[in-house]
């Protein structure tokens, strides 16, 4: 079979030799500004593959541009650090020029941040990347002032025995410098929140929301029969499911299967945690919050919520009857249209607290067949029981062995291991 050949139209072949000839004269302010132009012109028609590559393309004619105006700087040992922040993120670059040349670069990325001011931010990142970094700089350049500029300064003098400087260049090429790297900077901030971004604020504009939803909260409740009664929490943050935010919540008040009144018991009791404690294991309330089912759940929600003196939006995540996530629903049951992006982050998320219920659920269950199987055993006590386990890592496991073998465990006679044998056949 011949292998396919990605012609060009003779159009595009000249454009992109004319593209290449002003980035060898160093051209690439039209460069890039014509990729802005048709990057906003993919978009708008939703091909988003061109716009990704076209993306790509300006961040690569963007790197070449720096090397070609680091080579133009008379500067032997510096550090450049530049800032860029959102509603989600901050990002901090930080170039590393030596002997005139950009010999390479950093970034790091903060999520708690965004409400400090830059110089604040600077200062503290200043004050974490060089306590062990092997290399200190003649010279930080930085956008502007910081108030514990001379503390730094001593500070990082002390560490290398010599003078250190930390300067905000107002003119010529350093500043140049400086705005370089907080471009760069934004560049990367870009790249990194486009997808969590762009989820956040569909949610919020699908949804009609004052503010992003940067903070959502879905629950789930588990149960065969009314017995076993838990409840999963997930949390979708900026756009990701947070598995470390994930709790699980044995049912405290209802006694029988029940699910909506399962649903007001876990909400009431997880509002109740942050509002009573902010700062504690739960964190802020939510923004909003989706509960596993439809209108019943819903309600139940709404339920929790008027306990307290707060207003929280809350939808449904209903499947269709394949089990797939099919939809947001309100109240009134009306249903929210879903891109295939937020329709693949919800479907994730429902997932996530699904088998988060599920998980605990299922732990408690065996963990009280565990105990009525072998506690109930004469002469197992908790040590002899735990030795077991850890041995045959599982009742199961202990039940399929020999008499012999389970002998082998420390503290378990022959005589024992054959009513352990005995009682456990019993239960099959």
């Amino acid at each position: 079979m011949p292998h396919a050949c990605g012609y060009i139209s003779k159009k595009e072949y000249y454009k992109q030799i004319d593209e290449i000839i002003m980035l060898l004269e160093g051209k690439t302010n039209k460069i890039i500004k014509q990729l802005d132009n048709e990057m906003k012109e993919a978009s708008e028609k939703q091909d988003y593959e061109k716009a990704a590559y076209l993306r790509d393309k300006k961040i690569a004619i963007e790197r070449v541009s720096e090397r070609q105006k680091v080579s133009n700087m008379n500067e032997n040992d510096i550090d450049v650090i530049g800032i860029a922040k959102n509603d989600l993120l901050v990002c901090v670059e930080i170039f590393f020029v030596r002997k005139s040349k950009m010999i390479g670069r950093e970034h790091y990325f903060f999520e708690d941040l965004t409400d400090m001011v830059d110089s604040e931010i600077i200062s503290g990142f200043i004050k974490q990347f060089y306590i062990d970094t092997e290399h200190i700089p003649h010279k930080i350049l930085i956008k502007e002032e910081i108030e514990d500029k001379n503390a730094i300064e001593t500070w990082l003098a002390s560490k290398v025995e010599r003078k250190v400087e930390v300067k905000s260049p107002q003119r010529g090429e350093k500043l140049r410098f400086v705005e370089m790297a907080e471009k760069n900077a934004k560049v990367t901030l870009d790249n990194r929140s486009q997808d969590k971004y762009s989820t956040v604020n569909e949610l919020k504009d699908i949804l009609k929301l004052e503010i992003l939803p940067r903070k959502i909260e879905t629950f789930d409740i588990s149960n065969i029969s009314g017995e076993y009664m838990v409840a999963g929490m997930s949390v979708l943050k900026d756009g990701v499911v947070s598995k470390k935010d994930s709790r699980r919540f044995k049912i405290k008040t209802v006694y029988e299967q029940d699910d909506p009144k399962c649903m007001e018991e876990v909400i009431t009791r997880r509002l109740k945690h942050s509002i009573e404690n902010p700062k504690g294991g739960f964190g802020k309330l939510p923004d909003a919050i989706f509960v596993d089912g439809g209108i019943t759940q819903i309600r139940a929600a709404k339920r929790a919520v008027s306990k307290y003196d707060i207003s929280l939006p809350i939808y449904g995540m209903v499947k269709d009857n394949k089990h797939r996530t099919k939809a947001l629903i309100d109240e009134e049951r009306n249903e929210m249209p879903l891109s295939e992006n937020l329709m693949n982050v919800i479907t994730q998320f429902q997932d996530s607290v699904h088998d988060t219920a599920i998980e605990y659920h299922r732990k408690l269950r065996d963990k009280d067949i565990t105990k009525s199987m072998l506690d109930n055993i004469n002469g197992i006590g908790e040590v002899k029981k735990q030795k077991l386990l850890k041995y045959f890592g599982s009742v199961d496991k202990i039940k399929n062995e020999s008499v012999s073998e389970i002998s082998k465990v420390s503290g378990i006679t022959l005589k024992l291991a054959e009513k352990i044998k005995k009682e456990l056949e019993k239960s099959n």
